[in-house]
C-alpha cells in the first residue's frame, strides 16, 4: 500500500507524520493463494493459514520465503476485503494499480513554511529544490526490467535514487535539472527511483547511500561515487564508462585501413571537430549505432583538407564499400542529435549488406504476410574466401542500377560457410542444388516461414554479362506481380550471429566488468576492509613460506651432517643414529624385551612369518620411525621388535589364553596372526593388540523376532582371537598381505593416549627355545 504523507502545523511547531506501506507488484491473488475465483471467505482463510505456516520466514529455509510471505499476505488482504475483491474481479485492479502515484503540489516561494525556516537561519528555494521534479521522472522495478534495461543497449541511462525526506536529495535537485537540460538533447535519458518504494531495486543495484547516481550501459551498472554538484564531472564519468575503443582515432597512417574494414558488415563514419577531443554527443551517437556503424575521430588536418571540409565546423562523413567519396555527409556548428540520427539511420547499411545475423535479416527483409505488399530479398550465396570477391562486386554493381532502386527489392549476400544450416533449409528435398554462386529470392511471411525461389544458373562475375542479369531481371519482375507466388516454402531457424564474441573474449569481458562493477559499488570503508583482509592473507602466506624455508634449511643441514658422519670413520656421533634398529624376539632377547623392562617402558612387537617379512618390515619401520627418539633415550622408553610366528606360536597361544577370562583351548591359525602388533608393558604385566583395520559384521537376533540388524565389531576389541564369547558368530573377511598394517599409525596415537584396550596377565610365559 502507498500512503501520501500528511502534514499538520500546530502553533509554529512542524509535526510530520509519514505512513508508508510495503510497495510491490502483486500478481494474481487467486493463483498465489491457490484457490478458485469462486472461493468462499472460509476457503480463502484456510488456504491463507496453511500457506503462512509453510512460507513464514522463521520456518522456511527458502531464500525467497520473505517475498513469498509478503505476496501471500497482500493477496489475503485483497481477497478478504469485499470491495477490493470486487474491483479486482471486474477491472483487474490490485492495490498498486488502485492507489496511483501521489501527486505532490508544487511549492512556491510564498510557501507558509518559508518564514518558519527563515527564522532559524535556513533559507530554501522551494522552486529550485522542489522534489516533485523527481516524482515526475520516477520509474518502478517493472519499468526498469521491461523498458529501461533493454533500451540501455542503445541509449545510456542515468538513474538517480532518492527519498522524500532526504535533505541532500533536495539539495541536488538543481544539479539534476541541469543534467536533464544538458544530457537529454545528447540522447542520454535521466530517470529517478524512489528508494523507499522500490527497495528491491535498490538492493539489486547495491545502493547503500542516498542520493545516489548510477549509469546504465547495456545492462551494466556503474555507480558515481562523487558528490552530485558538478555537471562537468558527471559528463567525464559518462565518457570514461563508454565501451573501450568505441571510437577509433584516425590519422593519415590508418585511415585507409579503417575505411576498407567494411568486411565486418558495418558502415564507416568519420567525425571531424575543431577540438582535439571528441564531444559526448558523438560518443553517444557512436554507442547508439555501434552494431551497424564503426566511427573514427579524425585528428589529422591533412584529412580535412583532402575532403575540403571547413575547419571551424563539425562534420560527419559516412562511407560504404566505395571509399573514394562519402555516401552521406552533414556539417554544422553544432550538429543536433536528432539530425545526426536521422542521417545515420537512413545510411546505416552497406550498398550490398551481408545477412550476418537475425537482426539484420529482420531489418533488411521484414516479414509481411500480405501478398501485394511483399518485399523480396535477393541473396547471393558465396563464401568468405577472397576467390568470390569479383562475384560480390558484380552483384553489388547490379544492385546500384536505377531500375533496381525499389523499396520492394533488397539485394544482399550470405556466407554459405557461416550460415550453412540456414542455406541448406532453402534447398528443396526433390531437387539437387549446389547453393554456391546461386541466387535465391526470399519472401518472409512471418518469423520462421519463408517462401523462396532459386534463380536458374550461376551468377557470372562479369559486370557486363547480360545472360545472368537478364535471367535475374525476368524472375524479379515476375515475382513482384501481386498474382505471382514463390513456388517453395520452408521453415528456417535464426541466423547465426557472426559478430558474436568468442567464449574467451566473453569471459574476459565478464570478469573485467565484474571487477569494475564491484569496485564501483564499494564504499571507502569497504575498500579499506578488503585491503585489510588481503593484507592479512598475504602476511599469513609470507609467514608460511618463511617457516617452510626454515624447515628446508634444517633438512639440508641434517643431510649434510649425515653425509659428514658417514665420511668420517674416526669420529662417532652418539646423538645421531642413521636407522632405527629392530630386535628379533627369541629366547636370547626375550628377557630384555619383556620380563626385565623397567617401569614406563614398552616393547612394540610385530608378528610375521618368513614369507611376509619383505612386505611388513618396511611399513612397520616407517610407522614407528617418528618414535625413534624414545628408543635411543637413556632409559629406552620404547623398543621395537619383530617375532616369527613359527618360533613364538606356543608363547603367543599361551599369552592369549592367560588373558582370557575363562580357561579354554584356542585353535589358532598362524597365517591369521601375521600382521598383528603387540604393545607389551613388562613391568605392569599387560599388553595391547593391533590387528588389521577391517570391520567384521555379525547379526544380532532381536528378541521380538524381527529381521536381524547388522552391527559392526571393532577387531581391536579382541573378537578376532576369541576374547568375546560370541565371536564364533562373526564372519571373517579376506585381507591382502600388503594391507595388514593399514591404520597402524592411528593405533599408535591411541596407544599413547591410553585409549586402547588392555589385556592383563598374571605372569609372562616362557619363550620356546629352538
Amino acid at each position: 500500500m502507498k500512503w501520501s504523507p500528511h502534514i499538520w502545523i500546530c502553533r509554529g511547531c512542524l509535526i510530520v507524520l509519514a505512513l508508508w506501506g510495503v510497495s510491490g507488484e502483486l500478481g494474481n491473488p487467486y493463483q498465489i493463494l491457490g484457490v478458485r475465483n469462486t472461493a468462499s471467505q472460509s476457503e480463502i482463510r484456510k488456504a491463507y493459514k496453511q500457506l503462512v505456516k509453510e512460507w513464514h520466514p522463521d520456518k522456511s529455509n527458502d531464500p525467497n520465503a520473505e517475498e513469498k510471505f509478503v505476496e501471500i499476505k497482500q493477496s489475503y488482504e485483497l481477497l478478504s476485503d469485499p470491495d477490493r475483491r470486487k474491483r479486482y474481479d471486474i477491472h483487474g485492479i490490485t492495490e498498486d494499480d488502485f492507489y496511483k502515484r501521489p501527486e505532490y503540489a508544487p511549492l512556491h516561494t510564498n510557501h507558509p513554511f518559508e518564514d518558519l525556516f527563515a527564522q532559524h537561519g535556513a533559507h530554501f528555494n522551494f522552486q529550485e529544490n522542489d522534489i516533485t521534479f523527481f516524482h515526475k521522472l520516477s520509474i518502478t522495478t517493472r519499468q526498469f526490467d521491461k523498458i529501461i534495461v533493454p533500451k540501455s543497449s542503445t541509449v545510456p541511462h542515468l538513474i538517480f535514487f532518492y527519498s522524500d525526506w532526504c535533505f541532500q536529495c533536495i539539495q541536488t535537485a538543481p544539479y539534476c535539472r541541469k543534467l536533464v537540460d544538458n544530457l537529454e538533447p545528447l540522447g542520454i535519458n535521466f530517470v529517478t527511483v524512489h528508494s523507499g518504494r522500490e527497495k528491491n531495486l535498490g538492493r539489486r543495484l547495491s545502493i547503500h547511500t542516498l542520493p545516489c547516481l548510477v549509469l546504465l550501459l547495456d545492462g551494466d551498472i556503474y555507480v558515481y561515487k562523487e558528490t552530485i554538484t558538478s555537471v562537468q564531472r558527471i559528463i567525464e564519468f559518462i565518457r570514461n564508462k563508454m565501451p573501450y575503443k568505441l571510437v577509433t582515432k584516425i590519422n593519415s597512417d590508418n585511415i585507409e585501413e579503417f575505411l576498407n574494414g567494411w568486411e565486418d558488415n558495418r558502415v564507416r563514419g568519420l567525425i571531424f571537430e575543431p577540438r582535439s577531443t571528441i564531444r559526448l554527443r558523438y560518443l553517444v551517437t557512436a554507442y547508439h549505432f555501434r552494431h551497424r556503424i564503426a566511427f573514427g575521430f579524425v585528428e589529422s588536418r591533412d584529412i580535412k583538407n583532402k575532403y575540403l571540409l571547413p575547419h571551424d565546423m563539425d562534420t560527419v562523413l559516412l562511407f560504404n564499400e566505395n571509399v573514394s567519396y562519402p555516401m552521406a555527409s552533414v556539417s554544422m556548428k553544432d550538429i543536433p542529435t536528432a539530425t545526426l540520427h536521422h542521417v545515420i539511420s537512413s545510411k546505416q547499411y552497406l550498398a550490398l549488406p551481408r545477412l550476418s545475423s537475425q537482426e539484420i535479416l529482420e531489418s533488411l527483409c521484414p516479414e509481411d504476410f500480405n501478398k501485394p505488399r511483399k518485399k523480396l530479398c535477393v541473396a547471393l550465396v558465396i563464401t568468405s574466401s577472397s576467390f568470390y570477391y569479383p562475384y560480390r562486386q558484380s552483384f553489388m554493381y547490379l544492385s546500384q542500377q536505377p531500375n533496381y532502386n525499389n523499396e520492394k527489392v533488397r539485394f544482399v549476400y550470405i556466407y554459405y560457410d557461416k550460415q550453412t544450416e540456414f542455406v541448406n533449409s532453402l534447398v528443396p528435398d526433390d531437387e539437387i542444388i549446389q547453393p554456391l554462386l546461386r541466387i535465391v529470392i526470399l519472401w518472409r511471411r512471418d518469423t520462421s516461414h519463408v517462401r523462396y525461389e532459386w534463380v536458374p544458373g550461376k551468377w557470372d562475375a562479369d559486370k557486363n554479362s547480360s545472360d545472368s542479369t537478364s535471367v535475374l531481371e525476368k524472375v524479379i519482375t515476375k515475382l513482384l506481380k501481386p498474382s505471382e507466388n514463390l513456388p517453395h516454402e520452408t521453415i528456417v531457424k535464426d541466423l547465426v550471429d557472426e559478430h558474436a564474441r568468442g567464449v574467451v573474449c566473453r569471459m574476459y569481458t565478464k570478469v573485467f566488468q565484474f571487477v569494475e562493477r564491484t569496485y564501483d559499488g564499494m564504499t571507502r570503508d569497504q575498500i579499506l576492509a578488503l585491503f585489510s583482509i588481503l593484507g592479512t592473507i598475504l602476511f599469513i602466506l609470507a609467514i608460511g613460506y618463511f617457516m617452510a624455508y626454515l624447515v628446508r634449511i634444517e633438512e639440508e643441514s641434517i643431510q649434510k651432517q649425515k653425509a659428514k658422519t658417514s665420511n668420517n670413520n674416526n669420529s662417532v656421533n652418539v646423538s645421531y643414529q642413521p636407522e632405527l634398529r629392530l630386535h628379533e624376539m627369541r629366547s636370547e632377547t626375550y628377557n630384555a624385551l619383556v620380563r626385565l623392562l623397567k617401569p614406563g617402558c614398552r616393547t612394540i612387537v610385530l608378528v610375521l612369518d618368513m614369507q611376509s617379512r619383505q612386505q611388513l618390515i618396511p611399513p612397520f619401520h616407517k610407522a614407528v620411525w617418528p618414535y625413534r627418539n624414545f628408543n635411543y633415550s637413556r632409559n629406552k622408553t620404547l623398543m621395537f621388535s619383530y617375532m616369527y610366528i613359527e618360533r613364538g606360536l606356543k608363547w603367543y597361544k599361551e599369552l592369549l589364553q592367560l588373558s582370557l577370562p575363562e580357561d579354554r583351548d584356542l585353535n589358532i591359525n598362524p597365517r591369521n596372526c601375521v600382521g598383528t602388533v603387540l604393545s607389551i608393558n613388562g613391568h605392569r604385566k599387560y599388553f595391547c593388540v593391533f590387528h588389521a583395520k577391517h570391520m567384521e559384521k555379525r547379526k544380532k537376533k532381536i528378541k521380538n523376532g524381527s529381521l536381524p540388524l547388522p552391527t559392526e565389531i571393532d577387531c581391536e576389541s579382541g573378537a578376532f582371537i576369541g576374547f568375546n564369547s560370541d565371536s564364533s558368530d562373526s564372519e571373517g573377511g579376506v585381507l591382502l598381505q600388503g594391507s595388514l598394517l593399514d591404520g597402524f599409525s592411528n593405533w599408535l596415537d591411541r596407544l599413547f593416549e591410553g585409549t586402547t584396550q588392555r589385556f592383563h596377565v598374571n605372569y609372562w610365559p616362557e619363550f620356546p627355545i629352538k
